[in-house]
């Protein structure tokens, strides 16, 4: 028995009545106003900001590694592992990657620019790849042990631990509206402070709670 796939819809079908406003919207911001990336980003955008020379070499690092080298573009692999995103959620179907050296592989085969994930994470392999790829220390996370879980940003390494492992630059999240965002912002803003001391760069990770 020969069964017929339906024909694929298109486009405008599932847009339904906001098909033509969709399709051919088109931007009130003249693009002479945009940032575009390109191989000259650490200079156009960041060079005329008062970052240092120290931080500066750190972003260029980041922009200069991996297969996106040199475009303005980055591609990280982040990988909160047994912290804030448990190491059985993301890595039961692939066993090997509860190894701590396996996440530097996957970054460095898949040309990325950069890691970004835990002190220890990092910390375990440091010797072997802080010269191979980009380090970047997620320095808060979720504490998920709690119960009833909260969506809080405890500090679980210092700034410090990140520039003697050699990272490139540190990495926070701060959870904007949140009862504990005061906090958060004013934790975050002195850890980037003493980042930008150590030459690194620095990037924070945003998300709305209100």
């Amino acid at each position: 028995m020969a069964i017929q796939s339906a024909p694929p819809q298109s486009i405008k079908s599932y847009l339904g009545a906001d098909a033509e406003d969709l399709l051919t919207y088109q931007a009130k911001v003249s693009k002479d106003l945009l940032h575009l990336p390109g191989p000259d980003w650490v200079d156009r955008i960041f060079a005329q900001s008062d970052r240092s020379p120290q931080v500066l070499r750190s972003l260029q690092q980041l922009y200069g590694t991996g297969r996106l080298a040199n475009t303005g573009y980055l591609s990280i692999l982040p990988v909160d592992q047994g912290i804030e995103h448990a190491a059985g959620a993301s890595f039961a179907p692939n066993p090997i990657y509860f190894d701590s050296e396996n996440i530097i592989k996957l970054a460095i085969t898949g040309g990325c620019n950069a890691v970004a994930t835990t002190l220890g994470v990092l910390g375990s392999i440091a010797r072997s790849y802080a010269h191979k790829i980009p380090f970047i220390v997620k320095i808060n996370h979720s504490e998920l042990l709690s119960y009833p879980n909260q969506a809080d940003q405890i500090m679980f390494a210092s700034v410090e631990q990140a520039w003697n492992l050699g990272a490139v630059a540190v990495g926070a999240t701060i959870y904007f509206g949140s009862p504990e965002s005061g906090r958060q912002i004013q934790e975050v803003r002195r850890a980037f402070a003493r980042a930008h001391e150590l030459g690194m760069a620095t990037i924070l990770w945003c998300y709305l709670r209100n």
